[in-house]
């Protein structure tokens, strides 16, 4: 007979489903079928939006099932055999650059338009896809073999037969499957039993949301109390599930192994639903440069037209364009693309291999000149301006304050509660009647403060969600999950484990008072006095801690007394309407927020037995209920929460990172405006702000006051409009309120303040504000962070950064670029992204120059002998022009600096000239152009007038006068050398020469080695390049630039 198991579906955190979704589950067994229902929490973020149905899973059993579900693989590879040619030429020729040369090069084939040899134009074509391809393959290689890796992995498949091995891609939905410690799970699984005896385990989410904390899940219990699987259980079970009782893919098992039932897989699971494609970013100066290549082509198109005209138009004079077109074609360089991304590359290398920046890593090697540009720096708090790492401060008890130097009173008082009681349990064993009531001689107050002190040390160490983990000693064999005599409970082995930093403070805290946690699992906790005795707990019910409550509790009864106590703690907002009313917490909470604590209220509740079976229906009732469950839920605790007696009030410090005052100092100092975006409250975020000196000493801080409709936002930016030069604090949800009604107005006036501050921000917010700016100001955004929180952040922006922090590696590892402190940003940008903007800036121009040259030169020797459409250099000149001749001095600018790495520490201020992007603009490039137009001409005429017999001789003249240009511009251009641009001067020149021979069929050997070429050169050379010199040394002298100043 079949027992029908409803398990109702569960609305989880991460639901926003927008409608519940029945589904079921059915346990296996022969003849046992058991529909139930399944949870809510998967985010349908797909882009096919599937229709949500109610499924059936019949455990152990997936051939039953009637619908396709997908396969569960893995799948990160951009492209398959067949779309991987296709898909990487695609990426090349959407540029217009490149699109170009395809089309020049193609032409090549028509004999009416063939100009010279076809390797002319096919050689750098094809080296430039060649490197693309290769370097494409291997990425998409790389990604193959991870995901072959992963999707092999094997697993234990429970069947009727026993178990079976299984790979992760098999598996099917429907399957047992067996998940031992430290195994990946596989799929989004239900969790239906544990080795684990408390019937629960640890699993690491480190690779799903960046948070390196362990969550805690709990196996169903009517399938963990089976004694196996396939039995009937009489009468029918009914069990709601919730988002505890899930396994997720790509968490890692962290204690005991697990068995559970496959609900989704492949891109049903929540990890992959989750995660979004990242935009391929472009840099600022790549498309400058586009908009540069365009203009040079309406530059060609026009020349062409130009000598088409003074043609007259004869003949077929459209085929006579095209080819004047490809004579010209030289004036937009193909090699730009090559150079500049063989340059990005060796900034890469360089930004990796810096010593004063250890442990950074470049991930996206085509943005390192956006390091150059920016105007605002987005960071995020907890983890990036400070450790993470809580160290518990102050206990304020409303008529008393510890701090970090009076720990030992507190300890003193614990000692004295737990010995009195002791001392008096002894003796009172004949009449029985409870320890607690028994009266000390010492005097009444004395004793109140000192019990207070007990109870308050007493809810911290009971009120948590915190589990001491215990390392099994190595050595031991056998199953470790039950070996427990063999594991090391001394104190020297235990680590805690909880989901949030502060709570493992609370602890370790308790722990160096006397009072320490050694033991906890679902249903029990057990603390140690400073006597040794241990005291045990029953852990009654628990309330997790959630966003919108604020606030955790715990309901507990003392095995030695039988009482049952309600403990609470939570932020001020949630609690001061909870507790009894006070005088002094307000005003406490404020002046810890000040000192930059976070704080937390601790508060108690007796309950009877009768009031707490009286909760506990209502509770299980309300838990069972298929509809509005989180509501019903909530109103049932809500009943607990009334007048609870307040107990302490605690102050918890996050540390600030190393450096971070001189680094925001200096960014500031470089014109870069810093906004803080955080998860955490208000006052917290204005105290780390002014501790970091976010917000410099002097100035004023206007805090936005909360407004939930159209008109008091208008009001509060008003009000705002009024200050002058002050920093804004701003909470998410009123920014969500001003966002809606005046985008336009708040973007304006919060882009005048130095520094900004949102705290309460939801990820999701964080990205919006990072898009905001992008869109308003037009400017470049640079967002750092370390958690999974900040991955939308870090990249929407357009320079993403992030810190391999205590949060783990997700943010770091979806960044552009990783680094190991946040204090490393600020030679990231002053020292390397002020040298890859201006290198790539020199190089960019000198490249076009060294078309722009060749083309002047054909264009004048074009016109000379009657505007024909006859190439001036052939095949191999052209070929070797802009390869062996000159590629080395040229792609040596890479190593060029206009300051010292120290000079552009110490003046940040230098960073400031570098976002008006002057170093690369309409003015400069027109600079280059007429520099080109005037060497040129001097080239081409002066080799037409020194020739004397043979056009031989003008070709060898005019060619070697060329390249010395070339080697010679390359040494105005430089600022500062380096022995490898010297080097590559020289390799150059003795390349040039030694080529001499081999060309004979371009050169009159007999004439080359005549003292008439050497001089006719010299004197073309000197007339081309001197001038240039000359105006480059008055230009230094009359408008010396702001930074030689700090280097004379």
């Amino acid at each position: 007979m079949a027992d029908q198991i409803p398990l109702y579906p569960v609305r989880g955190a991460a639901a926003v489903a927008s409608r519940k979704r029945a589904a079921y589950y059915s346990a296996a067994g022969p003849g046992a079928e058991r529909p139930g229902s399944c949870c809510d929490w998967l985010i349908n973020i797909c882009q096919r939006k599937r229709e949500l149905k109610a499924r059936t899973v019949w455990l152990g059993y997936p051939e039953k099932c009637e619908e396709k579900h997908p396969r569960n693989s893995i799948k990160n590879q951009k492209y398959n055999v067949f779309t991987f040619i296709p898909g990487v030429l695609y990426e090349q020729f959407k540029f217009f650059l490149n699109l170009y040369f395809l089309i020049v090069s193609c032409s090549q084939f028509v004999p009416a338009l063939k100009i010279g040899y076809l390797y002319t134009y096919w050689a750098p074509l094809g080296f430039v896809l060649a490197v693309t391809i290769v370097r494409e393959a291997v990425d998409e290689f790389r990604r193959f073999q991870r995901d072959k890796e992963v999707n092999s992995q094997l697993y234990s498949k429970l069947t009727v037969r026993g178990k079976v091995q299984v790979k992760s891609s098999d598996i099917q939905v429907g399957d047992l499957i067996i998940v031992e410690k430290n195994q990946r799970i596989p799929s989004d699984m239900v969790f239906l039993r544990t080795s684990e005896k408390a019937g629960s385990c640890f699993i690491r989410t480190d690779q799903l949301d960046g948070e390196t904390d362990w969550k805690l899940k709990v196996a169903v219990s009517c399938t963990q109390r089976l004694p196996a699987l396939g039995e009937d259980s009489d009468p029918p079970v009914h069990e709601s599930l919730s988002i505890e009782n899930t396994l997720w893919a790509s968490t890692i098992v962290a204690s005991g192994t697990v068995i559970g039932v496959v609900i989704y897989t492949g891109k049903e699971t929540r990890s992959v639903m989750n995660t979004s494609n990242p935009k391929n970013k472009v840099g600022l100066l790549d498309l400058e440069l586009n908009q540069l290549t365009k203009a040079l082509f309406l530059a060609l198109v026009a020349l062409s037209l130009v000598m088409v005209t003074l043609q007259g138009f004869v003949g077929p004079w459209y085929r006579n364009l095209f080819r004047f077109l490809l004579l010209f074609s030289y004036i937009i360089p193909i090699s730009l693309r090559v150079n500049l991304d063989m340059g990005k590359a060796a900034y890469g290398w360089m930004i990796m291999r810096d010593e004063n920046i250890p442990g950074t890593v470049v991930r996206t090697s085509t943005i390192p000149e956006e390091l150059g540009r920016l105007v605002y720096l987005l960071t995020d708090k907890t983890g990036t301006l400070t450790q993470n790492e809580m160290i518990f401060k102050r206990l304020h008890l409303g008529t008393v304050s510890y701090g970090t130097d009076t720990m030992d009173e507190i300890q003193s008082h614990v000692m004295n509660s737990y010995s009195q009681m002791y001392s008096q349990a002894s003796g009172n064993n004949a009449n029985s009647t409870p320890p607690r009531k028994a009266q000390s001689s010492a005097p009444k107050v004395r004793k109140s403060v000192s019990s207070r002190v007990h109870e308050a040390v007493k809810a911290i160490a009971l009120c948590h969600n915190v589990t001491p983990v215990y390392e099994a000693r190595a050595g031991v064999t056998g199953e470790t999950e039950y070996a427990e005599v063999d594991q090391d409970f001394s104190d020297e082995n235990r680590t805690y484990q909880a989901s949030s930093p502060d709570e493992v403070a609370l602890v370790q805290w308790t722990e160096s008072v006397g009072l320490t946690l050694v033991n906890r699992d679902l249903t029990s906790m057990q603390l140690r006095t400073p006597g040794g005795q241990i005291l045990t707990y029953c852990i009654l019910q628990m309330f997790p801690f959630t966003s919108e409550s604020k606030r955790m509790g715990v309901i507990v009864r003392d095995e030695a007394t039988a009482e049952i106590t309600f403990y609470m703690k939570g932020a001020d907002v949630a609690m001061s309407t909870i507790v009894q009313y006070n005088d002094w917490l307000e005003e406490e909470c404020g002046n810890m927020a000040r000192e930059g604590l976070r704080t937390l209220v601790v508060a108690k509740r007796a309950l009877t037995e009768e009031q707490y079976q009286d909760f506990e229906s209502r509770y299980s009732q309300a838990k069972l209920s298929v509809h509005d469950r989180m509501l019903k839920v909530a109103a049932v605790v809500e009943s607990l929460e009334r007048e609870m007696e307040l107990l302490c009030l605690t102050g918890v410090e996050d540390q600030l990172q190393a450096d971070v005052r001189p680094t925001l100092e200096m960014l500031r100092n470089a014109g870069i405006k810093i906004w803080m975006l955080t998860g955490d409250k208000l006052e917290t975020a204005t105290c780390i702000a002014k501790s970091s000196h976010l917000v410099s000493r002097t100035q004023d801080i206007h805090t936005f006051r909360p407004v939930t409709s159209r008109g008091e936002a208008h009001l509060e930016l008003n009000a705002f409009r009024r200050k002058h030069d002050c920093a804004l604090v701003i909470s998410g949800d009123s920014l969500e309120v001003c966002l809606r009604y005046y985008e336009h107005e708040l973007a304006e006036l919060a882009c005048q303040c130095p520094a900004v501050v949102c705290c309460r921000c939801s990820p999701t917010q964080k990205a919006r504000i990072v898009k905001l700016l992008q869109q308003r100001t037009g400017k470049r955004t640079c967002a750092i962070g370390d958690g999974g929180n900040d991955v939308s952040m870090i990249q929407a922006a357009d320079c993403g950064i992030g810190i391999e922090g205590k949060e783990g590696k997700q943010a770091s590892l979806a960044a552009d670029f990783s680094i190991t402190q946040f204090k490393h940003i600020g030679r990231l940008l002053m020292v390397h992204g002020r040298s890859s903007y201006k290198r790539s800036a020199a190089l960019g121009q000198f490249v076009m120059h060294r078309g722009l040259i060749i083309s002047t030169m054909q264009a004048v020797f074009s016109s000379v002998f009657y505007f024909a459409s006859v190439p001036l250099y052939q095949g191999f000149l052209m070929v070797g022009y802009a390869t062996i001749y000159t590629m080395f001095p040229v792609f040596s600018l890479v190593l060029d600096q206009d300051v010292k790495p120290e000079m552009a520490m110490l003046y940040p201020e230098l960073y400031k000239d570098l976002t008006k992007g002057r170093s690369l603009s309409f003015k400069t490039f027109l600079v280059w152009v007429l520099i080109s137009i005037y060497q040129g001409g001097i080239l081409m005429y002066g080799a037409l007038l020194l020739f004397e017999s043979e056009f031989v001789h003008v070709v060898a003249i005019s060619f070697t006068a060329l390249i010395l240009t070339e080697l010679l511009m390359v040494a105005l251009t430089v600022r500062t050398w380096h022995w490898l641009m010297v080097v590559a001067e020289f390799l150059s020149l003795g390349c040039y020469i030694a080529s001499l021979a081999f060309l004979n069929e371009y050169f009159d050997v007999a004439f080359i080695t005549t003292v008439t070429f050497l001089w006719k050169v010299s004197a073309i050379t000197v007339v081309s390049c001197l001038p240039l010199y000359v105006l480059k040394y008055l230009k230094r002298k009359l408008s010396p630039p702001s930074y030689s100043k700090l280097t004379s």
